[in-house]
């Protein structure tokens, strides 16, 4: 695809990483946000192509933070051509058998956070023709017992639909893509199904949607592993 500046949310390790890395691989230029300056500074310096990527301190469940970085990475690269709503996280717990306390920060981020993405891009996004990613869950396309991470990437699923209703006639594009089992530090320690896959091929997904050519609109990507029965 021709050079692109694309930002991505929630990008200091894991999908967000991998993504941001091929298309700066691939020559675009990449704006890429995360909440731990300490980390976001070591994705940096190990990213290199420091003339194509920009870093950005903020949280995606804050509205300020989130219409700064959109308003700095357009005014540092002049446009801006796609976002990728993949901040994102999950308590580890359930309703039945949980701690509470842990539910706001999770909710807010999985849920408000591709809304304010939205709402703060798609006026750049119609200017370019460019396109909306939102990073859901084959959790948020099946139920489970009591999962209530599973409940937000089910309002994911429902937010994508409801912005491409409202984007397509604007000339912007909608892409959900749905993840299965990925290997990435989201799991904060539990254990990961042998089958499970790496980053790369979900980064690879994201970088074929924003690859479709003008008048294409690619909805929805599911991806699980190979051994993956749910």
């Amino acid at each position: 695809m021709a050079s692109k500046t694309v930002l991505i949310t929630g990008a200091t390790s894991g999908i967000g990483a991998h993504t941001a890395r091929l298309l700066l691989d691939r020559g675009h230029r990449v704006a890429v946000t995360g909440r731990n300056e300490s980390k976001l500074k070591t994705f940096l310096d190990e990213a290199g192509h420091p003339d194509r990527l920009l870093g950005l301190v903020a949280d995606a469940a804050d509205w300020q933070a989130t219409e700064s970085v959109v308003t700095r990475t357009v005014e540092h690269f002049g446009a801006l051509d796609a976002a990728v709503a993949n901040a994102g996280f999950m308590s580890g717990d359930s309703i039945g058998a949980g701690d509470p306390t842990l539910w706001s920060p999770m909710i807010l981020t999985n849920v408000l956070g591709p809304a304010l993405l939205a709402h703060a891009t798609l006026p750049h996004l119609e200017a370019t023709g460019g396109r909306l990613v939102l990073i859901g869950s084959v959790a948020g396309l099946k139920n489970s017992p009591a999962n209530l991470y599973s409940a937000t990437k089910w309002a994911t699923t429902g937010l994508a639909e409801n912005l491409r209703l409202h984007a397509t006639t604007r000339g912007i594009g909608v892409t959900l893509v749905n993840p299965g089992m990925i290997d990435t530090p989201f799991w904060q320690g539990a254990s990961v199904p042998p089958f499970a896959l790496p980053p790369q091929p979900i980064a690879e997904a994201i970088c074929f949607a924003l690859d479709q050519p003008a008048g294409v609109d690619l909805n929805t990507l599911t991806i699980r592993p190979m051994g993956q029965p749910v």
